[in-house]
């Protein structure tokens, strides 16, 4: 009974012969139950009558008692401590085992468990399946680190456990500020000195927007101006190719914006407060916090030697 449904489907799901087996008589508690202590009771009850018998019968008061004492410490012993202590640890195992027994006695039973079952069920309702809170499963996830057996390493636990907390998060808590922010406003002029500056920058996405920071106008693209010679043909920024891009809420949780990214097309968003732009935030942001580490490329190294 100890054995928790939801893990048992799941596990059977997977091709778990052992649970294939259990899951069932597991799924139908109250009859199993009923069988289980049925069964139980008859044999305390028959392991008194025979150790009465063996001991002498008759009307013996110290007969009845020395019975009643040896046929309770046997099933204290051997059919509640050690059976216990043993399924404890090795619970689905021992149940699929024995499993084949707790059909027979669901049989032999039947006339009296399935009775009781149906009461059961009628009072009762049916079992409450657990579910983990988001930090009970960041734990659970976590307690993998310290299990030898565990098929997870410790990059997919990071990973889990950082997309778990996504929604706790704000964009606020991991965009870029504006002040911080390279950007360009419509009307500049795109020429050598400007290309060599976003060159010496780093950056393969420029946001576009109002001198007010009150619009976006897109994000321009560094890959669309490799094949321009803007020595000879210096262009405004209205003639380039420019891609929209939303802007999104300085409150909005991590969680949503990860749809935002997939919805927008984009790596970049303009983040809004009060209708102002006051930052910027990209996917790399995004995962850096989900992976739990800085993600640096050839640029970023560059700059830190």
């Amino acid at each position: 009974m100890s054995l928790s449904v939801s893990d048992l489907r799941r596990k059977r799901k997977l091709g778990n012969v052992a649970a294939a087996r259990v899951y069932p008589l597991r799924k139908n508690s109250n009859l199993s139950l009923s069988s289980i202590l049925l069964t139980n009771v008859a044999v305390i009850s028959a392991t008194s009558l025979v150790l009465d018998h063996a001991l002498g019968g008759g009307n013996s008061a110290v007969h009845g008692l020395i019975a009643g004492l040896i046929s309770t410490l046997l099933i204290v012993l051997f059919g509640e401590i050690f059976p216990q202590a043993v399924f404890s640890r090795k619970a689905l195992q021992f149940t699929a085992f024995f499993a084949p027994m707790l059909v027979v006695m669901i049989y032999v039973t039947y006339p009296i468990s399935k009775p009781l079952q149906l009461l059961l069920d009628k009072m009762l309702g049916k079992e409450l399946l657990p579910i983990q809170s988001r930090h009970e499963l960041g734990m659970l996830i976590g307690e993998h680190l310290k299990n030898d057996q565990s098929e997870l390493d410790e990059d997919e636990v990071e990973i889990m456990q950082g997309a778990l907390t996504l929604s706790e998060k704000h964009v606020r808590d991991i965009m870029t500020k504006i002040r911080n922010a390279y950007w360009l406003t419509p009307g500049t002029i795109i020429d050598a000195d400007i290309i060599d500056e976003i060159k010496a920058k780093g950056y393969s996405r420029i946001p576009i927007l109002d001198q007010n920071l009150t619009r976006s106008y897109g994000v321009l693209l560094m890959k669309d101006l490799v094949d321009i010679d803007f020595d000879d043909e210096p262009q405004k920024i209205e003639d380039l190719p420019l891609y929209p891009s939303q802007i999104v809420g300085s409150r909005t949780a991590l969680d949503t914006l990860f749809r935002k990214f997939i919805v927008s097309g984009t790596h970049l968003l303009p983040v809004e407060r009060d209708d102002h732009i006051v930052g910027i935030v990209t996917i790399e942001d995004l995962l850096e916090e989900i992976v739990g580490h800085e993600i640096e490329d050839e640029t970023d190294r560059q700059k830190n030697r």
